[in-house]
């Protein structure tokens, strides 16, 4: 089959790495392209060549079976590529319409703009993606998943013929999902090409025709995904096998370090638990049950309106996330890029931003060689690529930016870590890598809360698991009673998993 679009050969340097090393990638008409590899790998580099962001520096790029370099995202654009980014690109002050339609409004025969069709064109992008809301709403009204779903009428509003997708799912409920695979069948049907980016391997497997996988900047492999497993798959990826996906660690738990009794605050109902030193304690649910307005109550970002929280016997009543932080609560938040990490400055100031006062002098300073030495050892420890510690953290991997998230919670040393989805966005290598280090903290007796959409990953972690729904604590399981149907029954508010219909 003739491709749509082939890139041969890509070569991109930057100071200090190689990001592509003779990578390639084909896009068929009518199939969805799968593109594999742990964060790293260059799969975002390839598509920056593709859309014209990066130029090469070596090899060949074919669309529509000629040779081409796009001068910039708008020439690709223009010429049928559309791209659904990971991180959203929206204007929240905007409605959904003049998100989707800004800077090509419908204008009438006088020049000015034609609201009336812009709606209604919106809200029939809207409709077929199967969304509740309409195209007058503010964006940034939205929740993150229907903002990703806004971002993907976007790019169907341009009638693209390839369409890439990083991530698309990262934010979206299972119904949103469906909705998203059903356009995904009907523009295949079309004839359109897809380049699918994710690191869920089930979605893979459920909506991509072909894979293509990419290791350390260079081609690996191009597959139809219907002569793979999983495990193939993933060696392929990772260049080695990954013997255990989910490594426990089985150990006693220590004393209760954190007690929480009829904690109530925006979008959290009457919730109690204890969490015991040396303890992973998964929280599960659906989206918008409550688990992340939980962890931001108890660790000062949002407002307690009832109940006590004990830390080591003593009361603790945060009210702001500073407090959360001199108590030795630390929250790592589910969105790295909004509210966890400054982009613009490096990997040492983001890592050491909120541990300050431990290398602060009396007089005034700071302990530059204390602040470095400390750096180093966390770079180190979590396996932290980056040419050096002075890069700036925008340039970073997911997986690796996640890492620095984590160690800046850790350089606070805290009593308890939340740890709000780990794991979003990270590769399957890295996640290992992750998973290992979260162990190992648990070993020295650090309480954790491990906050998680992905069941067999708070399934396969955790010592005990809480399930929210609707605001409240819907059930309490033990890593024993824990299996996937007990709970998503309770996530759905049901007591058990035979009531429960699929």
């Amino acid at each position: 089959m003739q491709p749509l679009l082939q890139l041969k050969g890509i070569e991109k340097s930057f100071p200090g790495v190689k990001a592509l090393n003779g990578a390639s990638l084909a896009v068929y008409p009518g199939r969805v392209m799968a593109l594999v590899g742990e964060n790293g790998a260059g799969k975002s580099t390839m598509m920056k060549v593709l859309t014209g962001i990066y130029t090469m520096d070596a090899g060949s790029f074919q669309w529509l079976g000629k040779e081409i370099r796009f001068n910039g995202p708008k020439a690709s654009q223009e010429a049928g590529i559309g791209i659904i980014h990971q991180e959203l690109n929206l204007i929240p002050q905007l409605t959904v319409a003049e998100n989707i339609f800004l800077g090509r409004e419908f204008v009438n025969r006088i020049g000015r703009i034609d609201w009336k069709r812009m709606y209604t064109e919106a809200d029939a992008l809207l409709q077929r993606l199967n969304l509740r809301f309409n195209s007058h709403k503010l964006v940034g009204d939205l929740s993150i998943g229907d903002q990703q779903m806004v971002e993907i009428a976007k790019v169907l509003s341009f009638q693209s013929q390839v369409i890439i997708m990083d991530e698309p799912t990262d934010a979206l409920t299972d119904t949103e999902t469906l909705s998203l695979f059903r356009v995904i069948n009907e523009l295949k049907a079309q004839g359109c090409g897809i380049v699918y980016i994710s690191h869920r391997m089930k979605e893979i497997f459920e909506i991509c025709d072909d894979v293509t996988v990419f290791r350390d900047g260079q081609f690996i492999a191009e597959r139809e995904v219907s002569s793979l497993s999983e495990e193939s798959l993933i060696e392929m990826m990772v260049g080695r096998k990954l013997e255990e996906q989910y490594p426990h660690l089985n150990q006693q738990p220590g004393d209760i370090r954190l007690k929480v009794e009829n904690l109530s605050g925006p979008g959290v109902d009457q919730v109690s638990f204890n969490l015991r030193a040396g303890e992973i304690l998964g929280v599960s649910g659906l989206m918008g049950a409550g688990r992340t307005e939980l962890m931001k109550v108890l660790y000062g970002a949002l407002p307690r309106t009832a109940g006590q929280v004990w830390l080591d016997g003593k009361p603790v009543a945060p009210r702001a996330p500073q407090d959360g932080l001199e108590n030795g609560i630390v929250y790592i938040s589910e969105d790295r890029k909004r509210d966890g990490l400054v982009l613009g400055m490096s990997v040492k100031e983001n890592m050491s931003l909120t541990a300050l006062r431990y290398f602060s002098r009396h007089g005034g300073g700071l302990k530059h060689a204390d602040e470095q030495l400390a750096v180093g050892d966390f770079i180190r420890l979590f396996n932290i690529k980056t040419p050096s510690m002075n890069q700036p953290i925008g340039l970073l991997s997911g997986g690796n930016q996640q890492k620095v998230a984590i160690a800046r919670g850790l350089m606070t040393r805290p009593k308890v870590l939340i740890l709000d989805e780990p794991t979003r966005g990270v590769d399957v290598g890295a996640k290992k890598e992750i998973y290992q280090l979260i162990n190992e903290f648990k070993a020295d007796g650090l309480s954790i809360i491990l906050v998680s959409s992905e069941m067999p990953e708070v399934i396969g972690m955790s010592d005990r698991i809480l399930v929210m729904h609707e605001g409240h604590l819907s059930g309490e399981f033990t890593r024993e009673q824990a299996t996937q149907e007990n709970l998503m029954a309770a996530a759905v508010g049901k007591q058990h998993s035979e009531d429960l219909v699929i």
